[in-house]
């Protein structure tokens, strides 16, 4: 028979054998939290925060789960880490991306998708634009990190947290964190090559019209090709709407080409003049058929085409792209 002496260290031991003797087993340890490792901003550069993580006393309770960031709506959202797509969608009228990096999870809201569940993102990888909404006041990206249910500082991720250096902003220095976030968007669309919003003003403001009812499936930047199977830039940005669908001109302008390609489909091409300043010319794709032809004018709303699915397409949609100067943008920074 085994003899217990009374030291800490017999008395555990010896506890341990009477459990396993009498068939119980000694709970689990509690599982460590998992600690973040160092990752990047959701935004170009270092945006301010203004709002900072307050986690809930209880699973309901009220509380701040999350950092809202200064950002203007049309700016580039970029996963954090790299993970897995959880979810692209929205969630009582608000869009949102979840992406799954192992034990932990960042979310990101408002913000129109250009990744789908399941898709392998990297650090920095663009996975949608901030779009108009949200529960600030004005306008803000929710940044939220989770371990399980429990809700973590995602500013850990970039060397923040509670004892960081990060400074939080008041309510008087909100307007010029904006400016600074509509700059750093800038910035980041001339680095790209993209037409900025300095010269040609906020979307939505030219009036032009969608060219069909219907949501975004896909929005313009880098995604894995449905029908090619790569990762490649998708070039404008696709309305789902069914076969049939009346397209029409957002804008009145000159159709200056209608013809196939092999990966566009149907396609066709209006030129719109000097609009706000530049220069802008629109293109449709994957249409069944077009009704108007080269050198026609077009007044806008006028049915130039109906959706289809040719060329390399998975399904009934309309593929739209927008040069701006000749330079290829997205066209929800322009409609």
């Amino acid at each position: 028979m085994a003899h217990c002496y009374p030291s800490r260290w017999w008395l555990v031991s010896c506890l341990g054998v009477a459990l396993l003797l009498l068939g119980v087993s000694p709970p689990p340890a509690a599982a460590d939290p998992v600690r973040p490792i160092l990752g990047g901003w959701p935004l170009a550069g270092s945006p301010a925060v203004l709002r900072g993580f307050d986690p809930p006393k209880s699973r309901y309770g009220a509380g701040h789960r999350g950092v809202d960031l200064a950002v203007r709506a049309g700016e580039p959202v970029l996963a954090s880490m790299a993970g897995t797509v959880a979810f692209a969608g929205s969630v009582a009228g608000r869009g949102v991306v979840s992406i799954d990096h192992g034990p932990l999870r960042t979310t990101y809201e408002p913000v129109d998708a250009q990744v789908s569940t399941g898709q392998r993102v990297a650090t920095g990888q663009p996975i949608g634009r901030v779009r108009a909404g949200g529960h600030c006041a004005g306008q803000c990206l929710h940044w939220g990190l989770r371990q399980g249910s429990t809700y973590l500082n995602p500013l850990s991720l970039v060397g923040g947290g509670r004892a960081g250096p990060l400074r939080l902003l008041g309510e008087a220095q909100r307007a010029v964190a904006v400016q600074h976030a509509r700059a750093r968007a800038e910035a980041a669309a001339a680095r790209a090559g993209i037409a900025g919003s300095a010269a040609t003003g906020p979307p939505g403001s030219h009036g032009f019209l969608h060219p069909v009812p219907g949501g975004i499936t896909s929005g313009f930047g880098r995604r894995f090709h449905p029908v090619l199977k790569v990762w490649k830039r998708h070039d404008g940005t696709d309305f789902g709407a069914g076969c049939g669908t009346a397209i029409r001109a957002p804008y009145a302008g000159t159709v200056t080409r209608r013809y196939f390609n092999a990966g566009y489909g149907n396609r066709l091409m209006l030129s719109h003049g000097h609009v706000g300043g530049v220069s802008v010319q629109t293109a449709y794709n994957h249409a069944t058929r077009y009704v108007v032809g080269g050198g026609q004018r077009v007044r806008r709303g006028q049915v130039i085409g109906y959706v289809g699915s040719t060329g390399y397409s998975t399904g009934c949609h309309l593929h739209l792209m927008v040069w701006l100067d000749g330079r290829l943008v997205d066209p929800m920074s322009w409609f």
